[in-house]
């Protein structure tokens, strides 16, 4: 399986745009979306090229590979004018031998996480990327695909028969974990 994997996309229409691309380029079995998908939200500036409409269209056009989890951004106003579920505050995927729990990350996440029965644990939330193991689970941020924090570029996650990596949109590697 392939997966592309965002977060944290707050309203910024060329990063849905770049979602679209890498989804022809990659041709991904799924689109795995984080979370805040339309709003900016009071604690985050204003991202470049602003522009929820143009997000919704962008994402319109791949709206049947995406699986989305509702960020602390999503209203239901959102599901009203995205043509993908986008309220769900989980999701399970099962994918390579994988169990993968999906969430944003202001509810769940690694340091206050639902109890067992996933080896993966992706969120997002905190606008930075990271890639690591511990108590046996793989924990994903890919970081933010248009509002990155501490320095950090904007990024995004892959994942292709178990093997998991993160890049920056520049195409950069950040990290990666083997399967």
């Amino acid at each position: 399986m392939k997966f592309l994997i965002f977060s944290d996309i707050h309203g910024c229409a060329d990063s849905a745009s770049f979602i679209v691309k890498k989804d022809c380029l990659l041709k991904p079995d799924k689109i795995l979306l984080l979370g805040d998908i339309l709003y900016h939200g009071p604690r985050n500036d204003v991202p470049m090229n602003y522009n929820p409409k143009d997000v919704i269209k962008e994402l319109s056009r791949v709206a049947d590979k995406i699986i989305c989890v509702r960020g602390n951004c999503e209203a239901e106003v959102d599901q009203m004018v995205l043509p993908f579920p986008v309220m769900s505050e989980q999701a399970m995927i099962f994918a390579d031998g994988a169990s993968i729990f999906m969430t944003h990350g202001h509810i769940y996440n690694p340091e206050k996480r639902p109890a067992s029965g996933y080896t993966h644990f992706f969120y997002g939330h905190t606008h930075i990327n990271s890639l690591e193991k511990k108590d046996g689970i793989v924990f994903l941020n890919p970081g933010s695909i248009s509002i990155p924090k501490q320095n950090q570029d904007r990024s995004f996650a892959y994942w292709e028969d178990g093997a998991i990596s993160i890049f920056s949109i520049s195409g950069n590697l950040i990290s990666e974990m083997k399967a």
